[in-house]
């Protein structure tokens, strides 16, 4: 019994003193591809438009590819984290 209760006061100091806090995962969202009319006229006659559509994809994409990286790093990071406060779990356990 006092082993239990010594994991939970210990996980509980753990909780309340990490330095971050909870830390959330960001979500990223892709781009909807920019619309190319099939008709070369219509192409023609909304040109600047349809330009303007594929310069903001490109720069939205290198945003989501971005914080796609962030994530991806955060992720790492609490799996190396969670990892150590495993081993130290199991080590207050006696396994």
């Amino acid at each position: 019994m006092c082993k239990q209760i010594t994991c939970i006061c210990y996980a509980t100091v753990l909780l309340l003193f990490s330095p971050a806090g909870p830390v959330r995962a960001q979500t990223c969202y892709a781009p909807e591809r920019p619309f190319v009319p099939t008709d070369p006229r219509d192409v023609r006659e909304y040109g600047d438009l349809i330009r303007s559509d594929f310069e903001l994809y490109i720069q939205d994409i290198q945003a989501y590819f971005r914080c796609l990286e962030e994530e991806r790093a955060r992720a790492f990071e609490e799996a190396r984290e969670v990892s150590e406060e495993y081993g130290r779990f199991l080590q207050v356990v006696g396994e």
